[in-house]
């Protein structure tokens, strides 16, 4: 990915000069890049991985879920704090992961962790399992488990 972006950089560089312009213009430069995005999505698969902007594209999606997430979730205990009686059943869930390498089971660990209502507890030696409290088991496991289920795609098209 870095080497795509050094080639794509490099291109929009050769662009500009290329131009023979008086003076530099960020507009060549723009066109440059855009030149360069198009050449380097033809000749991406000379590289071995695949093209820089769908990891792009994917941390941009995986930030709109958490920011989803987040603001749902917010939501939810602020209805829970606001309400007259407190009508809660908090409790442990033991949630099976997906995801492999330390680095996506932590990144999952830390989004759940930030949002609302939810806090991961602890993971097992392996990072398979993690025990995860919520506020309320009993409201919150079925969206617990499909926001895991986002996350853990998201995660996996950013890291893989």
């Amino acid at each position: 990915m870095p080497a795509q972006l050094l080639l794509n950089l490099f291109i929009a560089f050769l662009w500009m000069l290329l131009m023979d312009e008086d003076e530099l213009n960020f507009t060549t430069f723009f066109a440059g890049f855009l030149v360069g995005i198009g050449i380097i999505f033809f000749m991406y698969r000379f590289f071995g991985t695949q093209f820089y902007l769908r990891r792009l594209y994917a941390t941009l999606k995986l930030l709109l879920i958490f920011i989803s997430e987040l603001t749902k979730s917010s939501i939810i205990v602020l209805k829970q704090i606001l309400s007259p009686t407190l009508k809660i059943k908090p409790g442990i869930i033991r949630y099976e992961t997906v995801l492999h390498s330390d680095m996506e089971v932590t990144m999952l660990s830390l989004l759940l962790t930030l949002t609302p209502g939810s806090v991961v507890m602890e993971v097992s030696p392996r990072g398979d399992l993690l025990y995860i409290h919520a506020m309320d088991v009993e409201l919150s496991r079925n969206a617990l488990v499909s926001q895991l289920k986002n996350f853990e795609k998201a995660i996996m098209e950013v890291t893989r």
